[in-house]
């Protein structure tokens, strides 16, 4: 039986559907009736309109946000999977497709009443027009479901069958750009939504930066918006192609249409589009899809950590959908993720415009930014949010004010000690630029105390005071001096922590103290550091090392940097925002290392880049096989194993140590041997095998000068024999 195409379908009005994720409905609605739909209407996820062939053809070849466009077919009351059977049957199917066309049937349930299973529901259709043309044709077409001549939709809501012509064939977000995708790549329909409602082409149209851009699906969706591109046009597969009413000529003068546009489009001056992502991969990849999708003169793709984002160009927007954290292992290490990109686009993106997608609401205000508007969207099935700001003026970083008078009554001495202290290191902090340090030490014997700044927060620890000194006085001069601290300094209680230290042995200087697990934010130059001022008997950051890891910070961009007994990852923070090559930081605790990951997120560093390993130092040594240029070790006094009942003691074991250390260094790099036992003696052994420097007094900072040995520092360097070869090493 022969089809004869009505030659009137060109102008005659259909019933059209739209699909969306949810929260992209506007868009649609807007789109659609720049394509001359008439009727518009909207639901959950869905948009519905009348129009002409030319519409639907528009709808699937610029449509920038919609999944699929359905056509109306047939719709009908059913009661159970026979009378969709016979219904679908009594269908004609030929005007719609021939005997060798291929074809599939999808279906979807909204309420189904007396039909409950899709793919049943689609098999018993699939079935009814089988057997149509075995009943008509004498044979029957054959099934394709991956790229059909015709796909037919089933939609069952209640007792109303509905049937569609997926226009689209496969859904629309598949530009023809994509190679390959990173992990949880961004749908290119989502990518276009979050453009749009950034506002970014609706504003002067400024530079576009994505800090995090994987495959490169923002970057490229921004482009064909500017350039009035199309998105279906790379399009080689609709499915309305099969289908015996498809107007050729239409189609094709809709494409010549297109590709004048676009030819257009991309002549004239661009805004600067930059992409970039620390993993060399997923670059590769989205490099791949800009030349795919013909924008590689128009967007550019960088390796670079988000630590290293700087403005190339006057202003602009910064639009990125970021990392989810989905998994409650990895909300915290997110949230310093969040942190770091506020940070970043605070100090170095002033009067630009932002947008982030992300999917926890509740992590909204770790960017401290002002967002003006906050979209509901969903990613698959992931609720998210699309929040839209402008970055203001750097906020004025903490600084202590004018110290207030001290009350002159008994038991001042340690108050007017405090503040003659604070007059000295607060003009020298300012000056350096500082902004954790110490201010007292023990200054009076009466007051057995330390006391530290970490930004606005105040660190106050209690020395053991010696058997001498009744317990009832010791604790009356730490609430005197604790109370002083408060008055001197002006701060209320709730910035205020106390500790108390007492001489520990074996593995209890590394024992928990508390359990309330809150970290702080502080900064150390251009590095930013988490700090425990409860839990733990040392913050997470050792002030004594400032001048050390200022020097690592100065010698590290391009070096190969090994971190031993890593603590939290202080110097590897240093080494890899200085332009590390690459980082390796090894610590056997499993807080350690993973403190240390989060100070590299906090910093806007690729945990992926640089490596953390949590194990034995020594042990790792020994299995060691590759090389670095820098080498910090700074070993604990005493500790020991409890899984291989291993005891190290820095005096017995530092020849070994260094020893295996610097087998692992290159012939001109340089290792940091750092302790902080005051007994400690070197091993003369060593100044034979190596050249050594004792750099104690130039890493001791002024605010730690009252205690010529609270660390030891040595620069250690491989031997050169004569004509700058490596000398050899001898026990």
């Amino acid at each position: 039986m022969l089809f004869i195409p009505n030659m009137n379908i060109k102008n005659e009005h259909h019933t059209l559907t739209a699909t969306c994720a949810v929260g992209l409905e506007s868009l649609i609605e807007d789109e659609i009736e720049a394509f001359g739909g008439k009727d518009i209407s909207c639901g959950r996820g869905v948009v519905f309109w009348r129009g002409t062939l030319s519409s639907a053809y528009r709808s699937c070849l610029w449509s920038r946000f919609s999944s699929r466009i359905l056509l109306h077919l047939y719709e009908f009351t059913v009661t159970g999977e026979d009378e969709l059977y016979r219904e679908c049957l009594a269908k004609p199917w030929l005007e719609h497709m021939g005997l060798q066309t291929t074809f599939a049937v999808d279906c979807t349930i909204s309420d189904g009443g007396h039909i409950n299973h899709s793919h049943y529901a689609a098999l018993r259709v699939k079935d009814a027009i089988v057997d149509y043309f075995r009943e008509k044709e004498g044979d029957r077409p054959s099934v394709d479901t991956l790229r059909p001549g015709i796909r037919v939709h089933l939609h069952v809501d209640k007792a109303k069958a509905t049937l569609f012509l997926d226009l689209s064939g496969e859904s629309l977000h598949r530009r023809g750009y994509r190679v390959s995708g990173a992990r949880a790549p961004l749908k290119e329909t989502l990518g276009a939504a979050i453009v749009a409602l950034s506002g970014w082409l609706k504003s002067d149209t400024g530079a576009l930066v994505d800090p995090m851009c994987g495959t490169g699906t923002l970057l490229i969706e921004a482009a064909m918006m500017y350039g009035d591109c199309a998105p279906g046009l790379s399009r080689d597969y609709f499915g309305f192609m099969g289908w015996l009413q498809h107007d050729k000529d239409l189609w094709r003068d809709l494409l010549d249409e297109a590709a004048v546009r676009a030819e257009t489009g991309l002549q004239g001056d661009w805004p600067v589009i930059t992409g970039y992502d620390c993993e060399p991969v997923v670059v590769g990849s989205a490099r791949n899809n800009v030349e795919r999708a013909g924008f590689g003169n128009y967007i550019r793709v960088k390796q670079a950590e988000l630590t290293t984002l700087q403005p190339s160009t006057g202003k602009g927007m910064v639009l990125s959908n970021l990392p989810y954290g989905e998994r409650l292992s990895e909300r915290e290490q997110v949230s310093y993720l969040y942190k770091a990109f506020g940070r970043i686009c605070r100090e170095r993106f002033s009067g630009w415009d932002i947008g982030v997608f992300i999917s926890n609401a509740d992590l909204t205000d770790s960017f401290s930014l002002t967002w003006k508007q906050r979209y509901r969207l969903f990613n698959g099935t992931i609720p998210c949010r699309l929040l839209v700001g402008h970055v203001g003026g750097v906020g004025f970083p903490f600084r202590w004010n004018e110290l207030p008078e001290v009350k002159k009554e008994e038991g001042s001495e340690f108050g007017n000690r405090l503040k003659k202290n604070l007059k000295k290191y607060l003009r020298w902090a300012e000056r350096e630029d500082i902004t954790c340090f110490r201010v007292y030490d023990s200054d009076l014997p009466e007051y057995n105390v330390s006391v530290d700044l970490y930004d606005k927060w105040v660190h106050i620890q209690e020395y053991a005071p010696p058997k001498s000194i009744a317990s009832e006085l010791a604790e009356r001069r730490l609430k005197d001096a604790v109370r002083q601290v408060k008055e001197v300094l002006g701060v209320r209680s709730n910035r205020v922590f106390l500790k108390t230290r007492q001489r520990q042995k074996g593995k209890k200087q590394y024992q928990k103290k508390d359990s309330r697990g809150k970290l702080y934010e502080v900064r150390e130059g251009v590095c930013y550091f988490l700090v425990n001022f409860t839990d733990y008997l040392d913050t997470g950051l050792f002030l004594d090392h400032r001048p050390l890891r200022q020097k690592i910070f100065q010698q590290a961009k391009g070096k190969r940097f090994l971190n031993l007994f890593a603590y939290t990852g202080s110097a590897t923070i240093h080494a890899a925002v200085a332009g590390a090559a690459s980082t390796t930081t090894v610590d056997l605790s499993a807080t350690y290392t993973k403190w240390t990951k989060m100070n590299m997120t906090l910093n806007g560093l690729s945990v992926e880049k640089h490596s953390v390993v949590q194990g034995d130092c020594v042990e790792w040594l020994r299995d060691c096989k590759g090389t670095f240029d820098m080498i910090f070790v700074d070993p604990p006094t005493f500790s020991n194993t409890k899984k291989e009942k291993r005891i190290f003691d820095i005096q017995r074991d530092h020849f070994d140590l260094i020893k295996l250390a610097m087998s692992r260094l290159d012939r001109f790099g340089v290792l940091f041997f750092s302790t902080n036992y005051k007994r400690f003696a070197l091993d003369i052994r060593l100044k034979d095998i190596f050249d050594l420097e004792d750099i104690s007094k130039k890493t001791i900072p002024f605010d730690f000068s009252r205690s010529k040995k609270i660390h030891m520092c040595l620069e250690i360097k491989k031997k050169k024999v004569d004509g700058g070869g490596e000398g050899s090493e001898r026990n």
